[in-house]
């Protein structure tokens, strides 16, 4: 079944060249913004890890990570899906100070992703990680937060529309909040999905929180990994997108389990067996500092600023034939 549809009369509002450049503006303006208004350093990451460490993101727990073995090593290795857990052990080891986080350039491979506008099996994201105190971890200082986030996109937003007026993106810096509860109650005949395209499409902006746990109607809203978020104090990020006609999710992050969160949701999602690894016996003694952090789309953000109808358009990746055809019947140029 064909997931890729170009809406109808859609036309890039760059030519291929001006995308490449300002894809590369987008880069480097909102990883400055973000990093000056989250108070993040740079740093170096890893595109794969050793599975023993526990350290990779197991995401909604199904997805298969990419594995090859290392004959110099003697060990097979994953490609990480996020940097989730790798990040709170880096701030860790470097001895980070409450306050004070970490960005780096993640890149991923997510084989099992269905393709789409949205979606490919290639990610890539700035990961960012802070150092939260006790007194910090708060709802108060999730939403404080966020406010920075949004306030990086509209910024750079602005700066893109100087280079190419052409650009018509429009952002709100006025962000909702809503739990995924409350969308349920409003909307309880509704899927999730069509829950947050209802919503979004009205707040423009919106943070949508309490993502993992099961809600009062016995279902999920969506799946979260019950080991790096804490599911009462995370959510996604969701701007609405004119030319998709629909809610946009640009990051998912939250404030992360500290021991008896993650205590709670181990068991929960029947994960028990994760105790006896590395990170997580190391979370669950209190040998690591309570954090919050999360993931941005770096395509997204650039699909969702430059007006981009797929997001082929703004990264290189691979595609099945149909999804091929119908981007060249409707003249949109994949990388």
């Amino acid at each position: 079944m064909l997931k890729s549809v170009i809406p109808e009369g859609y036309q890039s509002k760059l030519s291929l060249y001006e995308t490449q450049h300002a894809i590369g503006m987008i880069h480097t303006l909102f990883s400055e913004k973000l990093s000056n208004n989250l108070n993040l350093k740079r740093v170096s990451a890893p595109l794969f890890v050793d599975p023993a460490t526990g350290l990779n993101d197991n995401l909604n727990g199904v997805e298969r990570p990419v594995s090859f073995d290392i004959p110099a090593v003697g060990l097979d290795a994953e490609v990480v899906h996020s940097l989730a857990k790798w990040k709170r052990m880096a701030l860790h080891l470097c001895d980070f100070y409450a306050g004070k986080g970490l960005y780096t350039n993640m890149n991923a491979i997510r084989r099992d992703e269905e393709l789409d506008n949205l979606h490919s099996i290639y990610v890539d994201q700035w990961d960012w990680e802070k150092v939260i105190s006790e007194e910090t971890r708060t709802i108060a200082e999730l939403k404080s937060t966020v406010q920075g986030i949004v306030d990086a996109f509209c910024d750079t937003l602005d700066a893109i529309k100087v280079k190419y007026p052409m650009i018509q993106t429009d952002m709100s810096r006025e962000i909702t909040f809503v739990t995924t509860q409350e969308l349920e109650d409003k909307y309880p005949t509704l899927t999730a999905k069509e829950r947050e395209n209802t919503f979004v499409k009205e707040h423009r902006t919106v943070f949508l929180m309490e993502i993992g746990d099961v809600m009062k109607s016995g279902e999920r809203h969506d799946g979260r990994a019950p080991d790096y978020d804490d599911w009462k104090m995370n959510g996604d990020l969701l701007f609405y997108n004119d030319v998709l006609d629909c809610a946009f999710e640009v990051s998912s992050m939250g404030i992360r389990v500290d021991a008896k969160s993650l205590d709670e949701q181990l068991t929960k999602a029947n994960c028990d067996d994760r105790r006896e690894l590395p990170f997580h016996k190391m979370l669950l003694a209190n040998e690591l500092p309570l954090t919050m952090g999360g993931g941005i789309g770096q395509s997204r953000t650039c699909m969702l600023i430059l007006g981009k109808a797929h997001i082929g358009e703004v990264q290189a990746s691979l595609w099945d034939k149909d999804t091929i055809e119908v981007c060249k019947e409707a003249g949109v140029i994949l990388l």
